[in-house]
């Protein structure tokens, strides 16, 4: 990936050489750039991997898949917080992933300790395993649940 994002920079240059101008100018180089990120994509299989703006994308996607499970599971937080009577069954449970290595792992602990009513309490010495407390297991597990898959296959988008 990093072949293809050296060769758009290259042919943002040569777009800017070719155009001429007495003075270099931002715009001719975005224009340039945009029109190698156009050629780069027409040729990316020729590289054998996948298009390097593809990355950028799962990373932005990541980002509001986050924000989008933080909103609802604060917002439910909230809703059970503020009732009259508090009726939680808090607990723990396992939870099996299909992510490896030494980024994909901690991020999937990392993003799901940040959403509220939730914290991953272990990670098994594989990096398989996690152990999850919930502020109600009997309420939120499935939510919980459901957040996990999104964030797995967000990460591996990401990473793979």
């Amino acid at each position: 990936m990093a072949a293809q994002f050296v060769l758009n920079i290259f042919i943002a240059f040569l777009w800017m050489m070719f155009r001429d101008e007495d003075v270099l100018r931002v715009s001719t180089f975005l224009t340039g750039y945009a029109v190698g990120i156009v050629i780069v994509f027409l040729m990316y299989r020729f590289f054998g991997k996948k298009f390097y703006l593809h990355r950028l994308y799962a990373v932005i996607k990541l980002i509001f898949i986050f924000n989008s499970e933080l909103f609802q599971s604060a917002y439910l937080v909230l809703k059970t917080v503020l009732t009259p009577k508090l009726n939680l069954q808090p607990g723990i449970f396992k939870y099996e992933t299909v992510l490896k290595g030494e980024w994909e792992v901690p991020l999937l602990a990392l993003l799901l300790t940040l959403t509220p009513g939730s914290v991953v309490m272990e990670v098994a010495p594989e990096g398989d395993v996690f152990y999850v407390h919930a502020m109600d297991i009997v309420k939120y597990k499935e939510n919980l649940l459901r957040s996990l898959g999104k964030f797995e296959k967000a990460i591996m988008e990401v990473t793979r």
